[in-house]
């Protein structure tokens, strides 16, 4: 039977050691201009071939469709959060899970605080990440931001010339898959799936550019991307067939 590594890395067991030298991470991203009228007369040419090839059966004019969808992307979006999480034991032997996040509307003081959490608080030797949908999406989005801030992209995120089993990212999404490329599933359709208690509270996703630019609702978007992040850890549990942490051992900075 030939070797699939694949196969090897979703269903090996885990030991303690490597649960703990998880970093769960979730990003919040909105638009780069408060709006289309806004935007840099370069970047407008360029938002308007953009737009021109995305789906849009509302008919969404290229300034509606600035607001709707540009902050997907890294090109025309920015990163006001960043959320991360760890497990850990206590001195009762009970993994509980920490959440913090780092929220500003600076953006390179968001990026510089992480690339410093992860190059000084973590072993980068034995450290992964773990993100719902973290390789299309976040990791990318994050490394692409730092270069247009001018910051180094750490050497754990700096993954174009590693193999496939080097690669130091966990995908809940990609967990789920079992290798099927057809179809993106949400983090709130699984935790439906496991009854996990939902993120969604005030705001959801589709909400997070409007919040920001026309709310001033960073602390909500900050407390939102948190909630993403015990969402995506319990998630992980389930895939690893594993106890998920019981509320009372969550602690949310």
């Amino acid at each position: 039977m030939p070797w699939n590594w694949k196969a090897f890395f979703i269903f090996k067991i885990m030991t303690d050691q490597e649960l703990a030298n998880i970093l769960f991470v979730d990003i919040e991203t909105v638009t780069g201009s408060r709006n289309y009228q806004q935007l840099d007369d370069r970047l407008k040419q360029h938002w308007d071939r953009k737009a021109g090839f995305l789906n849009n059966p509302l008919e969404l004019s290229t300034s509606e469709l600035y607001v709707e969808r540009a902050g997907i992307f890294a090109e025309f979006g920015q990163i006001v959060t960043i959320a991360v999480g760890y497990l850990a034991k206590s001195t009762d032997n009970i993994w509980g899970l920490r959440v913090k996040a780092l929220a500003d509307s600076d953006e390179s003081k968001v990026l510089s605080d992480f690339k410093h959490l992860l190059e000084t608080k973590f072993e980068v030797s034995t450290l992964q990440l773990c993100a719902h949908n973290g390789r299309e999406f976040d990791f990318p989005y994050i490394c692409r931001r730092m270069l247009i801030q001018g910051i180094p992209v750490p050497k754990i995120l700096d993954v174009g010339n590693m193999k496939p089993w080097e690669i130091p990212i966990i995908d809940t999404m990609n967990l789920w898959k079992f290798g099927d490329r057809k179809n993106f599933t949400s983090l709130d359709l699984l935790a439906a799936l496991f009854n996990i208690e939902t993120s969604k509270g005030d705001i959801n996703g589709s909400d997070v550019t409007r919040v920001y630019h026309e709310e001033d609702g960073l602390d909500r978007i900050a407390e939102y991307c948190k909630r993403d992040i015990v969402v995506t850890v319990q998630l992980f549990l389930k895939l690893k067939s594993l106890p998920t942490i019981e509320p009372e051992h969550i602690t949310i900075l």
